[in-house]
């Protein structure tokens, strides 16, 4: 077959979602399949460019997308709508294209548009929650660790003021603009021929807050891995000596803010090793000050997968409710032991007390971490076990078959 791919992130500078459609395109690719890619680039200059990665070639469409809140977003999804769709529409026309798989929020509805036009299968994967959440992440109070129950007015007006800060009553009339831009995405995805949830939890969401799917095709597939190539990246150990490690974005729905006060709760003596960047870094930099913390920023994935592969333990502790992290499926793979805050879709990858540990709030979280420090014998059990979870849950060529059959199953 040849598939067009429709991406909002692919490598190499990306987070767990390109990453994910780089291993679904690596596995059709190995399947035989033609991949043709398409990356909108918000921000980046107009225009169509093409770059290169593993041999992957990737058309980039640049388009303008203004720093300022809400202006933003607008370019990024009504604007790049049209835009992208007359794109996707101009290769389906002259190039004959089997299937339209959209990977995320920017490229879902222009993908739809464009194949239902050209009577092409076409299926969308949600990777988070843009379906049911303006801010894609459910979190009302940054401060808190209740999720929002649903995008009514009123709770909108609570998730506006920490986002917009001392002017938030200038941003109280984009609720009604808030409010549209998610019916229309919800309505716009089911015209999807099928949709791939990637975790459980995505899918009863899509099941409880958007009705508007109620006819439309879901099927949970998570995220490819490859865990024998995971595995072989592993590398000399960067310390020689355990040391905890925090690997992903420095924000406040990842729940750095009070990682620093879950090391010190725990008594925690091993260096803490934190890779990544966000906006939570200044902060956390400050917190760090006098401590055995040392910060690594933004890391290759060859840098990373070692960094990650001999760490003592990895801590997660997310407050959003994650669709099904990339990190926490990674460190499975490489029998890295996990202490985890329990959100979203982590328990379709994590059996509490079997392969990591679950809690619910950070001082549950410090208890975990240092449960872990302590007892060798329980992080070589939970790393063996999640390990093995990985190989015969994630692997990436028994998850590219189910997609490659969901494919084949699409009315043509």
């Amino acid at each position: 077959m040849r598939i067009l791919i429709a991406t909002d992130s692919f490598p190499p500078r990306c987070g767990g979602s390109g990453w994910s459609t780089y291993e679904l395109c690596r596995g059709l690719r190995a399947r035989g399949h033609d991949l043709i890619i398409v990356k909108p680039i918000p921000g980046g200059q107009p225009g169509i460019r093409e770059a290169e990665y593993d041999g992957f070639r990737v058309r980039q469409l640049g388009f303008t997308a203004p720093n300022v809140p809400y202006l933003r977003n607008y370019f990024k999804s009504e604007r790049l709508a049209r835009l992208l769709g007359d794109h996707l529409s101009h290769v389906l026309a002259t190039t004959n294209i089997d299937v339209v798989h959209a990977q995320h929020v920017m490229t879902a509805l222009p993908a739809i548009d464009a194949a239902s036009r050209a009577n092409v299968p076409v299926v969308v994967t949600v990777r988070d929650y843009w379906p049911v959440c303006y801010w894609s992440d459910l979190i009302r109070d940054p401060g808190g660790l209740e999720l929002c129950p649903e995008c009514s007015v009123r709770n909108m007006t609570v998730c506006i003021r920490p986002r917009a800060g001392a002017v938030w009553p200038m941003a109280m009339p984009m609720i009604p603009y808030m409010r549209a831009n998610l019916r229309r995405k919800r309505r716009g995805l089911a015209g999807a021929d099928a949709v791939i949830a990637v975790s459980a939890k995505i899918a009863a969401d899509l099941q409880s807050r958007a009705p508007e799917l109620r006819d439309t095709r879901v099927e949970i597939i998570p995220n490819p891995v490859d865990v024998a190539a995971l595995q072989a990246m592993s590398g000399v150990p960067p310390l020689d000596r355990p040391y905890a490690f925090y690997l992903g974005k420095l924000a406040p729905n990842k729940g750095t803010d009070f990682l620093i006060e879950v090391v010190d709760r725990s008594g925690l003596d091993w260096p803490l090793i934190i890779a990544g960047d966000g906006p939570d870094r200044a902060h956390l930099e400050q917190q760090a000050a006098g401590r055995h913390i040392r910060f690594l920023g933004w890391l290759d994935k060859p840098d990373a997968v070692r960094w990650l592969a001999h760490a003592s333990m990895l801590i997660f502790p997310s407050r959003g409710p994650e669709s099904l992290s990339r990190v926490l499926i990674e460190a499975s793979a490489l029998g890295v032991p996990i202490a985890a805050m329990e959100t979203g879709g982590t328990r379709d990858i994590i059996d509490p007390g079997r392969t990591g540990l679950l809690s619910t709030t950070p001082d549950a979280l410090a208890v975990d971490v240092r449960r872990l420090r302590g007892d060798e014998a329980l992080r070589g059990q939970l790393g063996s076990a999640a390990r093995q979870r990985a190989e015969r849950e994630f692997e990436a060529r028994s998850v590219v078959a189910r997609v490659e059959h969901l494919y084949m199953e699409l009315p043509r």
